[in-house]
């Protein structure tokens, strides 16, 4: 795929602070939490370049290639926590929401076993990070981007 247009060129002031709330809010919850979201909300809006970004920065992380290769069937193999299942709900019904018009009962769901492992805080946390990486899922399939992990690790420093 090729990209339409160079974001960062573009509209450099706008994505260096994007790129840098991304960060903060990132760096605000636990990393190995924030890429089997980062994974599981790629792999629902069909986002290439980030399922590709996303699953080499878990691995560099320490996380396992089975709880990598499970996560789009997370619901049912046994080797994530309550916690992070808590997580993957919220983020699908977060990233899902305008599929789920209509099913406010599953939505009460994933809340209440979001409320049962976070607190108010995190919570807040957590959906800013799904909010954000369904932004950069947008901007993936809607421009077009491929960039390898190597290159986004430098444009997160140069953002820093």
């Amino acid at each position: 795929m090729t990209a339409k247009l160079d974001l960062f060129a573009a509209a450099p002031q706008l994505m260096k602070s994007w790129m840098g709330t991304s960060m903060a809010i990132a760096a605000s919850l636990d990393a190995a939490l924030v890429e089997l979201v980062k994974i599981r909300a790629s792999q629902i809006n069909g986002c290439a370049n980030c399922i590709n970004m996303h699953t080499a920065e878990a691995r560099a992380k320490g996380e396992t290639e089975q709880r990598i290769y499970l996560l789009s069937a997370w619901r049912d193999a046994p080797c994530y926590t309550d916690r992070e299942r808590a997580a993957l709900g919220w983020t699908e019904a977060l990233t899902r929401l305008s599929e789920s018009h209509g099913h406010a009962a599953e939505r009460e769901s994933a809340y209440d076993a979001l409320n049962a492992h976070f607190t108010e805080e995190e919570q807040v946390k957590l959906s800013l990070m799904i909010n954000i990486i369904n932004g950069w899922n947008r901007l993936a399939v809607g421009f077009g981007l491929w960039i390898e992990p190597a290159a986004a690790k430098s444009a997160q420093k140069a953002a820093a």
